[in-house]
């Protein structure tokens, strides 16, 4: 046995509110790794509507990593959602055009965070909020109704609003060693294989048994 198909929308079996979300998104500017679920029992697969104020025509990504666990109701705002803030007001009036676009700002006026990227094996928990540009590490975890307006280091337990490191899961050696061992893009086989060590907590079994495969 290899694990479930990473194709299937739905790969546990009569439960469709979880879905390998790299299925449904459509949009090209949201990447999403093999494995990373969505679940909701209201619309697993529409995930991209939880993608908010993401323009084509600004051209920002969210990227996603493989094996995240994306819980429902989490949000990502992306650079859409900004308002030029030099002037007096933040109001948007050119967008709505009958002499107003002449107040149109440059593309430089607009505040721009850049893409916004999750690692690899993040857990987002129920009803958290990712803001703009936003870099969240591998490991991380993000705790329910966070608001993740700021960095999330690999391996790190935030929460709150804004969002703020709760505790480190592993001393920073530890981090630096799972981070170059990035099991997450062995073949299949082999974290089939090795599966009892990733999810135990010995890292150092882990290390022996990749190095020995």
């Amino acid at each position: 046995m290899q694990g479930p198909g990473p194709e299937n929308k739905h790969p546990m079996e009569g439960f469709p509110q979880v879905c390998f979300i790299r299925n449904t998104v459509r949009n090209p500017n949201i990447i999403v790794g093999d494995y990373t679920y969505y679940d909701d029992p209201e619309d697993s697969e529409g995930f991209e509507r939880n993608v908010l104020y993401h323009f084509p025509f600004i051209g920002d990504k969210l990227i996603i990593g493989k094996f995240c666990a994306i819980a429902r109701g989490a949000k990502f705002i992306m650079n859409g959602a900004n308002h030029k803030l030099t002037g007096i007001s933040t109001y948007p009036f050119y967008i709505f055009g009958n002499g107003w676009e002449k107040v149109t700002p440059e593309s430089a006026e607009l505040p721009y965070k850049g893409d916004t990227v999750v690692g690899n094996d993040v857990w987002i928990g129920y009803d958290a909020l990712v803001m703009p540009g936003v870099q969240i590490g591998n490991g991380a975890i993000v705790s329910s109704r966070s608001v993740v307006a700021s960095n999330v280091p690999p391996y790190t337990i935030v929460g709150g609003n804004p969002a703020k490191p709760v505790r480190q899961r592993f001393d920073p050696g530890t981090v630096d060693r799972l981070e170059s061992l990035a099991w997450w893009d062995w073949p299949i086989g082999k974290i089939t294989e090795h599966l009892a060590l990733i999810v135990s907590g010995d890292v150092d079994a882990l290390f022996n048994a990749a190095s020995n495969a």
